[in-house]
């Protein structure tokens, strides 16, 4: 393929997941392990 398009690329040309995911999703993600490693620490203490 040439790359005559300068790495740009048209809407139907890009990568199609198959898991679409909300970024809503994600920022709940991090939000939960963010809890859980906080209640970890909380109640098994290292050292």
């Amino acid at each position: 393929m040439p790359g005559a398009f300068g790495g740009l690329m048209r809407y139907d040309e890009e990568f199609r997941s198959r898991f679409m995911i909300s970024p809503v999703h994600v920022i709940g993600f991090i939000i939960g392990i963010v809890v859980l490693i906080i209640a970890l620490n909380l109640f098994f203490p290292v050292g």
